[in-house]
């Protein structure tokens, strides 16, 4: 399943096996939450989304297209904002479509979670069996360790 990497102890795993921290499509919630918590033009969403250092460098690209398919999807609305200084802007606001459907993921998240948390415990568990009641970093890298000496 991951070809091409180094299997020594230590070694480099490569992209395929590192492990990912992002969840696929996770900017639509994120959105969806930071709008219900007060509306906002893009500018501010990207500022708000880039606060937050778990979430990777808000891409305007992705930003701005993302919020043109949540409005199209009817979970977003605009309206251009020309009060003021400057060029108009568009503030974006939730619908009531848009809250449906952050209940939906809110409640995929939870699901996934609970996955999340059986494998884990399943994990731990199996490698507590093999090595004793070390940590499971240490009882890992002594099964990788021994994994590769053989």
């Amino acid at each position: 399943m991951c070809n091409g990497h180094d299997k020594s102890p230590g070694g480099n795993l490569g992209s395929c096996c590192q492990p990912g921290g992002r969840v696929r499509g996770f900017i639509q919630p994120w959105l969806l939450l930071l709008l219900l918590q007060k509306p906002s033009y893009g500018y501010e969403l990207m500022e708000r989304l880039s606060q937050d250092k778990e979430m990777p460098g808000a891409d305007p690209g992705l930003l701005y297209r993302t919020l043109r398919q949540l409005e199209k999807e009817g979970l977003v609305h605009s309206s251009w904002n020309t009060e003021g200084k400057g060029p108009a802007r568009r503030l974006y606001e939730v619908t009531p479509e848009g809250i449906k459907y952050l209940h939906t993921w809110t409640n995929n998240i939870r699901s996934t979670r609970n996955r999340l948390d059986r494998f884990l415990a399943e994990y731990e568990s199996h490698f507590k069996s093999i090595e004793g009641d070390g940590d499971v970093k240490e009882v890992l890298e002594k099964t990788i360790k021994k994994e590769f000496e053989q």
